[in-house]
């Protein structure tokens, strides 16, 4: 059954996709971020049977998960080094501030959530709640996925993008410790998918040339961001 949409709806997704543009800004992303994880989440969503209904909230939280950052305005979140440890612990404080935010914002409790959790890990070492495998909301898994696949291939002031095959490696070698095993094995399904193509410059990034086995052999990336 096709969803109605009303001129109230369209509205509403205008002053969410405003969001997404600000908060990619701010973020100091070259390229359109936010809608692009939509549209990959989406994708999944879809490879997953989800209702339409939940496929639109998931939609919606991808273009807004970071929306609490934005109101954080923290100017380390665009700096070209490591974070200190007050800064990790503060930067984290971003998925409850843009759960709280969501909700002034009129986006429903599903929303609300999937901001509050995407920074979840499979293996229960995420925050700010330490859930586990499915204890995630499969939703949450999937933004999971979609948002760092876009960080990867995507130049930002700390990292340089890689990609599309570099970041699918990355990927695979975290399932089962940060990522839902079953949504990598989904993801890297999709194909024929603008979306999916990376932002890597020409020259070869060399920062993938040993496989990912460790979160503690791998400190390529600056995962308190992404």
């Amino acid at each position: 059954m096709m969803r109605n949409f009303s001129a109230k709806e369209a509205d509403f997704d205008e002053r969410v996709l405003k969001i997404a543009r600000v908060t990619d800004e701010f973020e100091s992303y070259r390229h359109p971020h936010a809608t692009r994880i939509a549209a990959l989440a989406d994708a999944l969503a879809q490879k997953f049977n989800f209702a339409s209904h939940d496929r639109y909230s998931l939609r919606q939280a991808a273009l807004v998960h970071d929306l609490g950052e934005f109101v954080m305005n923290r100017d380390y979140i665009k700096s070209n080094r490591p974070l200190r440890e007050d800064e990790r612990a503060d930067v984290q404080r971003h998925t409850i501030i843009g759960e709280q935010e969501a909700a002034k914002r009129g986006l429903n409790r599903a929303v609300q959530l999937l901001v509050r959790w995407h920074h979840e890990w499979w293996n229960g070492t995420g925050y700010p709640d330490a859930l586990q495998c499915e204890q995630i909301p499969l939703t949450a898994r999937i933004l999971r996925v979609a948002d760092t696949y876009c960080a990867l291939t995507d130049e930002r002031p700390y990292n340089a993008s890689v990609s599309e095959a570099q970041a699918k490696r990355y990927l695979t070698g975290w399932a089962g410790i940060e990522f839902d095993p079953d949504v990598v094995k989904a993801f890297v399904s999709l194909e024929n998918l603008t979306e999916l193509e990376s932002f890597a410059y020409e020259k070869k990034n060399q920062l993938f040339e040993k496989p990912v086995e460790t979160v503690e052999n791998n400190e390529l990336f600056n995962k308190d961001i992404f």
